[in-house]
C-alpha cells in the first residue's frame, strides 16, 4: 500500500509541475516600443506604398516579414514555404454606356457603375418597370403584383422615410440587397435613381475580388441620375423623386452596355511556425493583417495604425516566443504566426487560410488578432484612455476566454479592458470587421484586439509618427501574456458557446 502511495504521489506532482506555468515576464521584456517603432517606419513607410493587397507594396511587406520570421529562426508555416498564396482577380472597366429613346448620357456625371458587381453585356429593353424602393424580404415586398422577369427594373436608392437601414444594409450591403431582390424576381438589369452617389462608385475604374466564378450572377446595375430618370418616367418625376407613384411600367427604349477585363493576380499570407513541445499538434494563432489601402489619386494610405501596429506586434510577439524557446521555456503548443492580406478587400486572406488551413481547425486552441493598437479612440469619454485596450469577443464560442484574458490582465498588464464593442447592438459591427470572424466563423474561439476609430482611420494621415509607442507596447505584452497561457494550460479552450447568429 505504501508503494501504491509513493507512486500516486510521484504522479501527482509530475501532473503538479506539468499544470504550473512559467513566468513570461522576463520574454515579454523582449517587446519594445523602440523595437515597434523601428519595424513601423519600414512596415508603414512610403517605400511599401501603402501594402494593397495584390500590388508591389504588399509583396514588399510580404518579403519583409517573411525574412523577419527566417531571423528569428521560424519554421515555414505553409509546409516549405513562409508565403500561403492565393488568387486576386482584377477587373477593370474598359466601358459602359446608356441610352434611352436615343439619347445617349455619359459615365461617370450622368451614370454611375460598380465593376466588380456587373458582367460583360448589351442589354436592350422597351419598357422600365418601377419596382419602388426595389424591396423584397420578409418586411416588405416591392415587387408584389409585378411582373419583371426579363425586363429592366427602375428602383429608388436607400430606404422608405421612416424606416431605418439594417444593420449590414448600409452602403454596398444596401445596394446588393436591391440587386438580390431584383434577381429573384427575375429582373434582367437593374437602375438605381439616387440622388447621392456613393462615393466608391464615382469615377469607377476597377475593383478586385477572390473568385472569378461567381455562384450567382445578379442583373447589370447602374446608378442614375435625374436627368435619366426623367427621360425615363417623364411627368412622374416629382411623384418618382417623392417615393410616391404606385410601381408601373413606363414605356422607353433603354440600351445598357458594361464592359470589364479581368486580369489574374495573387496575393499571400505570411506564416511563421514554432513547434511546441508536448502538445505540439495544437495550435494557438497570433494573426493581423499587413495590407492597407495602397495608393489613390497619388496619396498614400499609410496605415500605420491599420494595421500597421498589429503587423509589428505580430512580429514582436515571435521574438519573445522564439526568445523563451531558447531559453528552454518554449510554449506546449505550437504557435502560428499569420499574417494576412487583403482584409482590407473583404478579409479575404484569413478567409483563404481558414478554408485552407495548414493546420487543422479542430485543433487551433485560439486565434488572438490584432487589428489597430496604436492610437487612442478620441470618443472615449469614460476611464483613462492612455491606458485601455477594446477587447473584443472574450464573452463568445468559449467560456474559458474571458476568465484566462482577465486573469494575466490583473496579473501582469493592469490594462482598463474595455468590452464596447461586444454589444450585440454595436452599429459598427466591429466584432465582423476582422480577420479573427472567419476564425470564429469556423468554431475557433477568438479575441480581437482594438484601439477604436480615430479621425486618420483609412486616410493618408494614418502616418507612424501619430502612433503611442509606449501603450503599443503595453498593449502587445498583454497579449504575449495571454496568449503564454494560451500555450501553455493543460486543456484546450472549451467550444461552449454558439457563434452569435449574425453573417458578416
Amino acid at each position: 500500500m505504501r508503494k501504491f502511495l509513493l507512486l500516486l504521489a510521484l504522479s501527482g506532482a509530475v501532473t503538479g509541475r506539468a499544470q504550473k506555468i512559467s513566468d513570461p515576464r522576463p520574454f515579454a521584456k523582449v517587446i519594445t516600443a523602440e523595437e515597434l517603432r523601428r519595424h513601423l517606419y519600414i512596415v508603414a513607410s512610403a517605400d511599401f506604398e501603402g501594402r494593397e493587397t495584390a500590388m508591389e507594396g504588399q509583396r514588399k511587406a510580404a518579403a519583409y516579414i517573411e525574412n523577419d520570421f527566417k531571423s528569428l529562426g521560424l519554421l515555414p508555416g505553409n509546409g516549405d514555404g513562409y508565403q500561403l498564396y492565393y488568387p486576386v482577380f482584377q477587373d477593370s472597366l474598359t466601358g459602359a454606356g446608356l441610352e434611352v429613346n436615343g439619347q445617349s448620357f455619359t459615365l461617370n456625371q450622368d451614370f454611375f457603375v460598380s465593376v466588380a458587381a456587373n458582367y460583360d453585356a448589351v442589354l436592350t429593353g422597351s419598357e422600365v418597370v418601377f419596382a419602388g424602393y426595389g424591396i423584397s424580404d420578409s418586411t416588405r415586398d416591392d415587387y408584389k403584383g409585378l411582373d419583371v422577369r426579363g425586363r429592366i427594373v427602375l428602383v429608388l436608392g436607400g430606404m422608405p422615410p421612416g424606416i431605418a437601414v439594417p444593420a449590414g444594409r448600409r452602403g454596398r450591403g444596401m445596394a446588393f440587397a436591391k440587386q438580390a431582390a431584383a434577381q429573384k424576381n427575375g429582373a434582367a438589369a437593374v437602375l438605381i435613381f439616387q440622388a447621392d452617389v456613393p462615393p466608391t462608385l464615382k469615377a469607377a475604374k476597377g475593383n478586385m475580388s477572390v473568385t472569378e466564378y461567381k455562384k450567382v450572377n445578379y442583373p447589370n446595375t447602374f446608378y442614375i441620375d435625374e436627368k435619366i430618370a426623367r427621360a425615363i418616367v417623364g411627368s412622374d418625376f416629382d411623384a418618382l423623386k417623392s417615393g410616391a407613384p404606385k410601381p408601373t411600367a413606363y414605356t422607353a427604349d433603354v440600351k445598357m452596355e458594361f464592359h470589364k477585363t479581368t486580369n489574374h493576380l495573387q496575393s499571400s499570407d505570411v506564416l511563421g511556425f514554432l513547434p511546441g513541445t508536448d502538445l505540439k499538434d495544437q495550435i494557438v494563432v497570433l494573426s493581423a493583417h499587413y495590407d492597407h489601402l495602397g495608393k489613390k489619386n497619388g496619396d498614400i494610405y499609410y496605415g500605420a495604425d491599420d494595421d500597421g501596429s498589429g503587423t509589428v506586434s505580430i512580429l514582436e510577439l515571435a521574438a519573445a516566443f522564439t526568445k523563451a524557446k531558447a531559453a528552454g521555456k518554449g510554449p506546449r503548443r505550437s504557435i502560428l504566426f499569420l499574417a494576412n492580406s487583403g482584409e482590407e478587400e473583404g478579409l479575404w486572406g484569413s478567409a483563404y487560410y481558414t478554408d485552407h488551413p495548414t493546420y487543422p481547425l479542430e485543433h487551433t486552441t485560439v486565434d488572438l488578432n490584432i487589428d489597430m493598437i496604436g492610437r487612442i479612440d478620441p470618443n472615449r469619454k469614460v476611464g483613462d484612455s492612455t491606458n485601455y485596450v477594446y477587447v473584443v469577443g472574450s464573452d463568445k464560442l468559449s467560456t474559458d476566454l474571458k476568465p484566462i484574458s482577465e486573469g494575466n490582465n490583473k496579473k501582469y498588464s493592469k490594462l482598463e479592458l474595455d468590452y464596447k464593442f461586444d454589444d450585440p447592438n454595436d452599429p459598427l459591427r466591429i466584432y465582423y470587421r476582422s480577420d479573427h470572424f472567419n476564425f470564429a466563423n469556423k468554431g475557433v474561439p477568438i479575441i480581437f484586439y482594438f484601439d477604436g476609430i480615430h479621425a486618420d482611420y483609412h486616410r493618408p494621415t494614418d502616418t507612424p509618427d501619430k502612433i503611442n509607442y509606449d501603450i503599443l507596447e503595453k498593449r502587445a505584452r498583454f497579449v504575449f501574456y495571454t496568449a503564454w497561457e494560451m500555450a501553455d494550460r493543460n486543456e484546450m479552450l472549451k467550444r461552449d458557446i454558439a457563434l452569435p447568429a449574425m453573417s458578416r
